[in-house]
């Protein structure tokens, strides 16, 4: 966008300028209206009108500039830049990075640029961040003064200042990949492809900057095998479908492979002495011996547990031990998993309903239908997402009365 101004404007101070004050634009109005459906054609088209503005002031437009200004006065604003789908995906991009800038605290970044970029609520941020909604409002509101005080610029970072951005922009697409996965706002869709689609669309274009990094290529990964599922997910009644009951010939195998490739990708570079996996390389493998197999039957347990081992190594959280609980059942029975779950997890994830879904499966497993009821109740009391309450519903009224 900045060159396409400046060359015409035949000024790049100027094009700079707009371009920073239509970001600018962008944070104020954004989470008020919504994120615009062609978010790259609106900060052209609001460029357009500040560098009109400020060549209007300075009064020294020369004849290309004159021919310029008349030309963007008739362009609507919603009407596509003229740099064309490249020019969005820049701008997309520029705004995701801007948002991730590492003046702002990790936490601000992820909850601005999920608002920004994302076009999330700031109830589904929240439910992300597992934090009360006046919290995350005041991250929000003190990312963007932020972002105005330190008159942070609107643009991707030169190869040298990405690293330092990268983890902050991952974390990001990832939340909105899963909120798009099992949204938990009151959507008609309980899954919901558009976000799942441009978080994919993000990370390739991340990727394109940074090929050899490993995290960027297992996020990837990552979202290309979960989102090769999608389709089989939701059944037609609108209950989520449990993994182990998925139509797996409904399944997308071109992501499959594409996802199987990529982590296959990193394995050789790890086993050539490379740097050890992160969490979404070991997440991506995961996904890969779920996705390896046509029968859940025949699914490799055994490997899912030792990956959950590296990645508590990494990433030690409640809902990390959580999901190896629930692999250790599949392995040494439900007992011994619902045992771990309650000695180390039950305080911690209290109010997340992941964890009372799992404990009414796995005591519904070990037959006691009392208990797992109460705890069919306490998931279905915090889940948000209508599919996975239809699930839990039927299942905790298969169990009959008490």
């Amino acid at each position: 966008m900045v060159a396409s101004l400046a060359r015409r404007f035949g000024d790049l101070s100027i094009a700079e300028d707009a371009a920073a004050e239509a970001f600018m634009v962008a944070v104020e109005r954004w989470p008020l209206d919504g994120v615009p459906p062609n978010p790259g054609a609106w900060l052209t088209t609001t460029a357009n009108r500040r560098a009109i503005d400020r060549i209007r002031r300075e009064s020294k437009r020369d004849d290309k500039q004159k021919e310029a200004v008349a030309l963007a006065e008739i362009q609507g604003p919603d009407e596509p830049s003229l740099d064309g789908c490249s020019a969005i995906e820049d701008d997309r991009l520029r705004l995701l990075f801007t948002c991730c800038h590492p003046a702002l605290a990790p936490e601000a970044r992820i909850a601005l640029t999920l608002r920004m970029v994302g076009g999330l609520t700031v109830p589904e941020i929240s439910s992300a961040f597992l934090v009360q909604e006046t919290t995350m409002g005041q991250r929000i509101t003190r990312a963007k003064n932020k972002i105005k005080a330190a008159h942070i610029p609107y643009r991707v970072p030169e190869a040298t200042d990405l690293p330092e951005r990268v983890s902050g922009v991952l974390a990001v697409l990832f939340l909105v990949f899963n909120e798009g996965y099992l949204s938990s706002g009151d959507h008609e869709n309980a899954v919901r492809g558009d976000l799942t689609g441009e978080a994919i669309r993000l990370t390739r274009l991340v990727r394109a900057l940074l090929p050899e990094d490993g995290e960027v290529a297992g996020l990837l990964a990552l979202m290309l095998l979960i989102e090769a599922r999608r389709t089989a997910r939701v059944s037609a009644t609108g209950e989520l479908v449990r993994l182990d009951e998925q139509d797996r010939g409904a399944w997308d195998l071109g992501l499959i492979a594409e996802g199987h490739a990529l982590v296959r990708e990193r394995l050789a570079v790890v086993a050539n002495g490379g740097p050890r996996p992160g969490r979404y390389q070991i997440l991506a493998a995961i996904n890969a011996v779920h996705t390896s197999v046509r029968d859940a039957r025949d699914t490799d347990w055994s490997q899912i547990v030792a990956l959950y081992d590296q990645m508590i190594r990494v990433d030690p959280s409640p809902i990390v031990r959580l999901n190896r609980a629930i692999a250790v059942a599949e392995m040494d029975g439900p007992e011994v998993a619902l045992a771990e779950i309650d000695r180390h997890l039950g305080p911690s994830l209290d109010d997340y309903h992941a964890l009372h879904a799992t404990r009414a499966d796995l005591l519904r497993r070990l037959g006691r239908s009392n208990d797992s009821r109460a705890a069919y109740d306490r998931a279905i009391e915090l889940a948000e997402n209508s599919a996975e309450i239809a699930l839990l519903t039927r299942r905790r009224d298969q169990l009959g009365p008490s």
